[in-house]
């Protein structure tokens, strides 16, 4: 039988690298979702997430040391794609995850909701947002700049906190591990008062869009 989702190699060391940094990387898997759609092109989720989650018809195919659970609900809309890495600044293989999906999706039914807008009265001189500003600064930033990405606090609205992520971050197919595992962490860790954290980001703008028609 045919995978369901072929991964280069560069892309399996590129998610193992990034697997290998989370609390208890040896049960996680690689889960690959269909968000939506935009454009005759499918969306999609990346996380990771316990192999032991995976649901009764799930797609769960190994590759030399990746698990990778594809659920059962997106099994037509991926088959046949490949995982792989994309270009960045004319270089080969030295940028963001993407995937190769020869199925079209719809473009009259769009799965995906538009990404949050900024609420009125975000502000970013508040107490709050100058201690997520600092965060971002002193924690966060000079972590992800070594993949050529960084994270801006756009404002602070009540107890949340909007985020935009740039550079080698903007379309990247594991931004929002990045976000749900990292930024969030760090931020609710050293600002307790913040219930949550959005991202604005303009995904289908970036180098590597997650959702554009080859990508991702």
């Amino acid at each position: 039988m045919l995978p369901v989702l072929r991964v280069t190699e560069a892309a399996r060391r590129l998610v193992l690298e990034a697997r290998d940094g989370e609390e208890g990387a040896e049960a996680l898997a690689l889960y690959l979702e269909v968000s939506g759609s935009a454009g005759g092109a499918w969306t999609y989720d990346m996380w990771f997430g316990p192999l032991a989650d995976a649901a009764p018809g799930d797609a769960v195919e190994h590759h030399e040391g990746l698990a990778v659970v594809v659920p059962s609900s997106s099994i037509e809309r991926i088959a046949g794609a490949t995982l792989d890495v994309g270009e960045r600044d004319g270089a080969e293989g030295d940028g963001g995850l993407v995937i190769l999906n020869p199925n079209v999706a719809p473009q009259e039914r769009p799965l995906a909701a538009p990404p949050p807008l900024l609420p009125e009265g975000a502000d970013l001189d508040g107490l709050l947002a100058r201690r997520v500003a600092a965060v971002l600064d002193d924690v966060i930033n000079p972590q992800i700049a070594a993949h050529g990405g960084y994270a801006e606090l756009v404002g602070v609205a009540g107890t949340t906190a909007f985020l935009r992520l740039g550079g080698g971050c903007q379309g990247c197919g594991l931004a929002q591990v990045t976000l749900s595992q990292g930024i969030v962490v760090a931020i609710q860790d050293a600002v307790p008062e913040i219930d949550d954290v959005v991202d604005v980001t303009a995904h289908e703008a970036g180098t590597d869009p997650y959702y554009a028609a080859s990508k991702k």
